[in-house]
Formats: C-alpha cells, structure tokens, sequence
C-alpha cells in the first residue's frame, strides 16, 4: 500500500515539475517575444524621436519660407493693384491724347489748306499746282514732282563751287531729302575716253584749295600754318617750273611762283562735335548708289549732233574712280595732264566737289553723273569742241539720271 501510494505520489511530483517546466518556457517565450517587441518600439521611438529633431530644425525654415511666400504674395498683390490704377490712368491718358491729335490732325489740314491758299494768293514764292509745283527761295527755284516712283525735286546749282554749295544746303535743309543725285556736264582729263561719255566718279575732291608756298622753299620745308594742322604737305603739290617753256643747259629755268600744295577742306558734319573739325579731299559717293550704277554700263547713248556732225563711236556710261572740282574753267592741256598722271583724275568741273562735301557733312547719301563735253585743253585753238557737243553731252546725262532713277 505505501509503494503505491509512493508510486502515485513520484508520478504526480512529475507531472507537477514538467508542468512548472512548460509554464517556464512559455513565460520566458513571452519574455523573449516582450523584448523584441521592447526592441522594436525602442528603434521605432528612436527613429520618431530623430524625425521629430529634424522637424523642429526645419520648422522655423518652412515658419519663415511661409512668411516670405506670404509677404511676396502680398507685395504681388500690391503691384497688380497699383498697375490696375496706371493701366486705368494710361488708358484714359491713351484716349485723352489721341482725341487730341486727331484735333490737331484735323487743325493743320485746315491750316495747310489756308497756307496753300494763302501762299497761292499772297506769295510768288510757291507755286501750287496739281503736276508742277514748285518753291522760289533765296534766288533757286525748287521744282517738286515724280519721276517714276520717285518724289524728286530739282534744283539748278548755278556756276561754281559756291552757288552749288549754297542751292545743296538749301535744299538739304528745306526739304526732307533721303538722297541728292548731281548731274551735269565736265571736261576731261582722262584720254581712255571721248566727249559724249558719262562718266560716274567714285569720289570727288576739291582741286582748288591750295597753300601757295613762297619762292625758295621746296618740298622739306613747312607750310605757312602747317605746324597748326590748317595746312598739310600729305596730299602733293604743282611744281609751276616742271611747265615752263625756257630751259638753261637742257633744265626748266626756275619760276618766281614756286609750288602750290593741295589741302583738304574742313568739314563740321552735323552728327559731329560742333566747332570741332574734320578733313575731307577724297569724298566717296554712296556704296549702293555705285554699286547700282554698274548696271547702266550698257545704255545707248546719242551719238550725233546732227546728220552731219557725229562723234567717233558711240558714247558709253563708265565708272571710274575720281573727279575734280575747282573754282577754275580747265582748258590748258599742261594741267589736264598733271591732274590725270598726279591724281587719276577724270572728270574737271566747278560744282561736284561742293555738293559732295556738303552731303559729306550732312551725312546724306549722293552720287555724281557727269557728261565729257570737250577734252579740257584738247583741240586746236580756233576750236572749242564743247561749243559743238555740250548739248548732246548735256542731254546723255539726263538720259542716264533718268535710267538711274527708275532703278531705285
């Protein structure tokens, strides 16, 4: 009886010790399973805790990113309702002005129309007519019309560097003028070409402004005023004594009236600073006008003065590279040769120079066309051949400016 009892009783104690043994390994199963969740809810809050570090360094950035944004929607705010009120202001200035130009439109029509009728009734001056008005003043008369497209007004210069000089600036500042084509007659210099040609110069300088030097002086010694820079030995000289006719011992005998030395003009051109001078010999023509020019090479020109009279081929239009101008009538062959074999000059007339020097200065395009009506000093002394063929060269010149005209 007692092994038995003994006996239940070892088994019961066993069943007791496996069953602590269970519990001991369930509980430190949740004791393990609390730990990781521990530890996972110490990285999560660690991970929360870094986040809400970071937050609180960002914060017063995105606080004062707001304030800005807020301020710059503010200050928007404030320029469109202050361009809103100048918007409003202009349009009601934009309509006040343009009612008050369509007033003052409407009042010089009126007071055209009453100019006109009173240049019409009280002054010769103007003349205003449907084809051919024109404007006397200061003794020219300004014709104003069309040739093809073109508005033009025409104006004769008169004779001489001054009267030309004088009727371009007149017409430059009477008129507004987009560009000044010169045209005439000229002696020639250059034996490359006959009378009747018409000859378009690339530039055109000024032969007649001289410093003539003492007797004694030579090529090394100065000018009078040179040292001031009125005066200058850079552009060349006529020695008088290279064209006498006396000799002593095969040499030209001296000349009391030594050299003259050419200058340059002075110039104040109107984009310049005034009173402050430049210096011009050679003046260019307009490079469009030049280069369109080529394409008059092959006119035909008028030939014959009459059935009788003819010239020796007929005349051409040619580009060459100068013309001269001079207060001086160029029938002396000594100094028609020292011009072409010094300067390469073709063309001698007393206008061209002067109206280029002052579209030099007005800084307004021009070109020249000049007809040869003589070779200057060609000829016999009984003859003057421009006598002859100065109408003939006279009309080829228009001929030309006419073609020219309808090209631009």
């Amino acid at each position: 009886m007692w092994r038995l009892v003994q006996t239940q009783y070892k088994y019961a104690l066993q069943d007791g010790v496996y069953a602590t043994q269970k519990r001991e390994e369930e509980w430190q199963n949740e004791i393990t399973a609390v730990r990781l969740q521990y530890a996972a809810d110490v990285t999560s809050l660690m991970s929360t805790i870094e986040e809400l570090k970071r937050m609180k360094h960002e914060m017063p950035m995105m606080s004062d990113a707001n304030n800005q944004a807020l301020s710059h929607a503010d200050d928007a705010t404030k320029i469109a309702e202050i361009n809103a009120e100048k918007v409003e202001l202009l349009s009601a200035e934009l309509c006040r002005v343009k009612a008050l130009l369509d007033s003052n439109v409407e009042l010089k029509s009126n007071e055209s129309t009453e100019l006109m009728k009173e240049l019409k009734s009280e002054s010769q001056s103007f003349a205003a007519d449907d084809t051919h008005p024109f404007l006397d003043f200061s003794g020219r008369r300004f014709r104003i019309g069309r040739i093809g497209n073109e508005k033009v007004i025409i104006v004769m210069t008169g004779l001489g560097m001054l009267n030309s000089g004088l009727a371009t600036e007149l017409l430059l500042s009477l008129f507004e003028v987009k560009a000044v084509v010169h045209f005439g007659i000229a002696g020639n210099a250059n034996p490359h070409f006959q009378i009747g040609d018409v000859v378009i110069p690339h530039y055109s300088a000024h032969t007649g402004l001289w410093n003539w030097q003492r007797y004694g002086d030579g090529p090394d010694d100065e000018l009078a005023f040179e040292a001031n820079g009125d005066y200058t030995r850079k552009i060349g000289y006529l020695k008088i004594s290279d064209y006498a006719n006396g000799t002593e011992n095969e040499k030209s005998l001296d000349n009391l009236l030594n050299n003259v030395w050419y200058q340059p003009e002075e110039i104040f051109p109107v984009n310049g600073i005034p009173e402050v001078r430049q210096h011009a010999f050679l003046v260019p023509v307009d490079k469009r006008f030049y280069s369109l020019a080529e394409k008059l090479e092959n006119m035909t020109l008028e030939r014959c003065v009459n059935s009788t009279t003819c010239l020796p081929r007929a005349p051409m239009v040619v580009r060459v590279e100068k013309g001269s101008s001079a207060n001086v009538l160029v029938d002396n062959a000594a100094y028609r040769n020292f011009l072409y074999s010094k300067f390469n000059i073709t063309t001698i007339d007393m206008e061209s120079a002067a109206v280029a020097l002052v579209c030099l200065q007005q800084r307004t395009p021009f070109i020249i066309f000049r007809s040869l009506s003589d070779l200057a000093g060609g000829g016999s002394s009984q003859s003057n051949e421009a006598d002859i063929f100065a109408p003939l060269a006279a009309q080829n010149a228009v001929d030309v400016v006419l073609r020219f005209i309808a090209l631009l």
